[in-house]
């Protein structure tokens, strides 16, 4: 039973402008809908059991619908980048325990997603999406004003640095 859901009941169907291709699906999108399926916790993978993992991420995606499926997917990114950076503030861990309640189930569904990904393609949509992020709450360096004030460098070489406004590091700044 997928640690997201609190009761047993049958996945909805989704209306057929939302049918879900494994090759619309951002490898993040596949790691969520693996969560959300009835992959088994103890699950083991073995050489042809890829239509079995496909079915899973198809089942998933179905279950969680493709707009939810891909802002989870998008909050998951977020959390790993401010993880990666030592960033990551108590609103976000809660919020992050929340919605993945299980850390093992977690990573093990974003390392077969890798092992789907690596053996099956996405489409370039899929991709861009795979590269966007959000974050629970405010950006923990800017407080979302997306620039910060900071000295930088110019020149290197010459170690000429000005000070002022530039983009977050963090969220990514103003584009």
């Amino acid at each position: 039973m997928p640690a997201t859901l609190t009761a047993s009941h049958p996945a909805p169907v989704l209306p057929v402008s939302e049918t879900v291709s494994l090759s619309d699906l951002s490898n993040g999108e596949r790691a969520v809908a693996l969560y959300a399926s009835d992959l088994p916790d103890g699950y083991r993978y073995k050489r042809g059991d890829d239509a079995q993992l496909v079915a899973w991420i198809i089942q998933g995606a179905t279950r969680l619908g493709l707009d939810r499926l891909c802002r989870m997917a998008a909050l998951e990114a977020g959390y790993r980048r401010l993880r990666a950076l030592k960033r990551v503030t108590a609103e976000q861990k809660r919020a992050h325990a929340e919605r993945f309640p299980d850390p093992k189930r977690d990573r093990r569904a974003g390392e077969l997603a890798a092992l789907v990904t690596h053996l099956a393609s996405m489409s370039d949509e899929a991709q861009e999406r795979g590269g966007r992020f959000l974050l629970d709450g405010p950006c923990p360096e800017c407080n979302d004003t997306r620039q910060v004030w900071a000295c930088w460098a110019v020149d290197v070489d010459a170690e000429w640095y000005e000070e002022g406004y530039g983009p977050c590091p963090l969220c990514g700044g103003a584009a």
